[in-house]
């Protein structure tokens, strides 16, 4: 009885040892060494959040799939350029067919956004004309249309809805 109850004592002390060294040497660690930034000691990459990439911009994967079937588009962005007084909204046309709505000059594109309350237009410049592709779209290509964003009304951040004709892509977030 007295080798079995020698044994377990052994084992509680070599027990809390254990949990005294791990203790100690997560409390010496310095308070502003990352763990997670070093990499792992087997050699296996550890990733850490500015590693990771963060897309705020891409809709719902049904939202997609939509804009897809229906539309012929995908990769709808919506981003200020010159410091925020033009509003460029591109979109990857994967069927030229369904796409071609976007591209017809019947149609006046509107932005629309509803935190700021305005309704933004594309603008006609004497030497350029309207800032807007026109051309009949191809199948792979990326298109643009710049809205003037006079006052910068709108900002990155912001939820806004591209309208063309029937074409509607809401809940958009401007970069």
């Amino acid at each position: 009885m007295s080798r079995l109850s020698e044994l377990r004592r052994i084992a509680l002390i070599f027990a809390l040892g254990a949990v005294t060294l791990v203790t100690a040497a997560a409390q010496s660690s310095p308070q502003g060494n990352n763990q997670e930034s070093q990499p792992a000691a087997s050699g296996a990459a550890v990733s850490t959040p500015a590693a990771r990439h963060y897309h705020p911009n891409l809709p719902p994967k049904r939202a997609a799939e939509y804009y897809g079937l229906i539309w012929g588009v995908d990769g709808l962005r919506v981003k200020t350029v010159e410091s925020g007084e033009l509003i460029r909204f591109t979109y990857h046309v994967v069927d030229a067919g369904k796409a071609e709505a976007l591209n017809d000059k019947k149609f006046e594109p509107s932005l629309i956004d509803p935190q700021a309350g305005v309704s933004l237009q594309i603008p006609q410049l004497e030497k350029v004309g309207k800032l807007r592709q026109t051309s009949s779209p191809e199948t792979g290509k990326i298109y643009w249309m710049a809205f003037s964003n006079k006052g910068r009304l709108v900002k990155p951040g912001h939820h806004v809805s591209v309208v063309i004709g029937n074409f509607h892509a809401d809940g958009l977030i401007v970069e």
